[in-house]
């Protein structure tokens, strides 16, 4: 996740500059709503175009782990596109709880990072130990070989 997030942290920072320039933000809070919606947008046409497109991020390829259906063939855009979705859940719920109950200061970390634990500890709930969101949205992550081929489970 970190390798990922090092790799989109550059695809967003290339992203604000567009949306940055083309609409002539001059203030961070100027078009925030916007600037929010359009970075959620951008993240999923990486993420999705990545997994309907060899089913492997930049990230995804280093590690040699392949996104496919639960049947093994490449994920499709409906599928691809429910996992994004589902995904978020890594982080939605527990910044959505920090909100209701106005946290500050380090309870504003702790609350979504105890979501993020307990999400990735959910795979210990799954027989196959895949995530939630993979579950949700009919996918499985598997290794693939060195010439870039699912290996078999």
């Amino acid at each position: 996740m970190l390798y990922e997030a090092m790799l989109v942290f550059a695809v967003l920072f290339i992203a604000v500059l567009i949306f940055s320039i083309l609409l002539e933000q001059r203030h961070a809070l100027y078009l925030r709503g916007a600037l929010q919606d359009w970075l959620f947008l951008v993240l999923g046409v990486y993420f999705i175009w990545f997994w309907t497109h060899g089913g492997q991020t930049l990230a995804m390829k280093t590690w040699k782990i392949r996104l496919v259906d639960v049947s093994g063939k490449p994920a499709r855009f409906w599928r691809a596109t429910i996992r994004y979705f589902f995904a978020w859940l890594w982080f939605v719920p527990g910044l959505a709880l920090a909100w209701l109950l106005g946290a500050k200061t380090s309870m504003l970390i702790l609350i979504p990072l105890a979501n993020m634990a307990i999400w990735a500890l959910a795979i210990y709930l799954d027989p196959h130990r895949q995530f939630i969101h993979d579950r949700l949205a009919g996918t499985r992550l598997v290794v693939s070989d060195l010439s870039g081929t699912p290996a078999s489970p």
